[in-house]
């Protein structure tokens, strides 16, 4: 399992040191970006980390947020993205079907990478019809590193909040996440 951490402009700083990969909130709604995006984004960068970036997901306006967050995202081999499903600030969330035509629109428009869904273990077991979450699912569930209390298979476990998000990826090393992230096109029709 590979050591990973997840940020968004609340981290000003933070140690790459033991470190496999970085996921940088990118987007939320239609109008924020992440003013620490590039910062955030070098510096994982700098320490050879697997970077992931997320959009935090608003109900309605779903293709426009798709355009926003992949104009905002960056892109690079080896990169993937992700959306963050979970109660907005207002206490509203989008609909299962919003959330899976985000993810579809965000796979459309950036075929080169993959797409995650980011949720909760309370969404994913009681609010979650579909179970459709792109190219793998990132679940939050602030138990032992590794183990999920759920059993959908998951690709990053994020298993605590203290001091920062830490989580966990079950790849055996940076270059096998990597490698995942990049879809290799398939055959021509």
């Amino acid at each position: 399992m590979l050591r990973g951490i997840d940020v968004s402009s609340h981290q000003s700083s933070f140690s790459t040191e033991g470190v496999s990969f970085v996921i940088v909130k990118a987007t939320e709604g239609r109008t924020y970006t992440n003013p620490r995006l590039s910062a955030q984004t070098e510096r994982a960068r700098e320490a050879e980390c697997v970077m992931g970036f997320y959009h935090f997901l608003w109900p309605g306006n779903i293709t426009a947020q798709a355009e926003y967050f992949v104009a905002k995202a960056p892109e690079q081999a080896g990169d993937f993205l992700a959306v963050d499903w979970e109660w907005t600030g207002d206490h509203t969330a989008a609909t299962n079907a919003e959330k899976d035509r985000f993810i579809k629109e965000v796979k459309r428009l950036r075929p080169n990478l993959r797409t995650v869904l980011y949720t909760n273990r309370d969404f994913w077991l009681n609010r979650d019809t579909t179970s459709y979450a792109g190219d793998g699912l990132w679940i939050a569930d602030y138990v032992t590193a590794g183990k999920p209390r759920i059993r959908a298979d998951w690709r990053i476990h994020q298993y605590t909040s203290t001091p920062l998000d830490k989580n966990v990826a079950d790849f055996p090393s940076k270059d096998a996440m990597r490698d995942w992230a990049t879809p290799q096109p398939g055959p021509a029709p």
